[in-house]
């Protein structure tokens, strides 16, 4: 087994495709991996995808990252759920194998997110949950609650989102939030939308978000 505390790539196999990971080690003590997926219009690579690893890596995560199957084959369009948590499943089983026992954390951005905390709930063997700009609802369809699962979710959660996420209503993650009886931290970024970008006149920088959201996972993480 290589050394645990190298940047390496891995190709996972999906039942008979292929997908590839990203394993960056943590740049502080590791406390346990976090496997991220991305949100449904980015990739393993893309620029939000590689803030979030930096910031977690100095947050005492290992991070893998991975392309779901049709973002590895170049596609747009996102795949129906079964065959995200198929990928994502296999992934983390990948993961294990190479990584040994540990600490093991699921989520990702947006749909990615979502895509672990339906694994969870459904009883996918994980140690906790980060959620980063969780879609609630689609923009300007709050009625379109994306909840029914939350209440079977068992594992501690960390969810993060901004105050101005159109994909998340505040008052209604809180009402959402009533039914959940997992240990649920929900911790909102102030004047961030669902890229986690703020107005110049918020005072604030992208860079204060990504230092918050950092922040905020390490304190969680001592929880787990």
């Amino acid at each position: 087994m290589a050394s645990a505390r190298e940047t390496r790539e891995w190709r996972v196999a999906v039942g008979e495709e292929q997908t590839s990971a990203i394993y960056q080690p943590a740049t502080t003590d590791p406390k346990a991996v976090f496997v991220c997926a991305h949100g449904a219009g980015g990739h393993k690579a893309d620029r939000g995808m590689e803030r979030l690893a930096t910031v977690l890596c100095g947050s005492g995560f290992d991070v893998v990252r991975f392309n779901f199957l049709y973002s590895e084959a170049g596609s747009r369009r996102p795949d129906p759920m079964p065959r995200l948590t198929r990928c994502f499943e296999a992934v983390v089983t990948h993961a294990r194998a190479e990584l040994g026992k540990k600490t093991f954390i699921i989520g990702g951005r947006s749909m990615g997110g979502r895509a672990a905390s339906m694994m969870a709930a459904e009883g996918f063997g994980c140690d906790g949950l980060l959620l980063l700009a969780y879609p609630l609802h689609p923009p300007g369809k709050p009625e379109q609650l994306r909840v029914a699962h939350l209440p079977k979710i068992r594992v501690p959660v960390l969810c993060i989102n901004g105050t101005r996420d159109a994909f998340c209503t505040k008052e209604l993650m809180d009402r959402a939030l009533e039914s959940v009886s997992a240990p649920w931290t929900m911790h909102w970024l102030e004047g961030a939308d669902h890229s986690f970008r703020v107005l110049k006149s918020s005072g604030r920088t992208d860079a204060d978000v990504y230092a918050e959201i950092g922040a905020e996972s390490a304190r969680w993480l001592i929880s787990v």
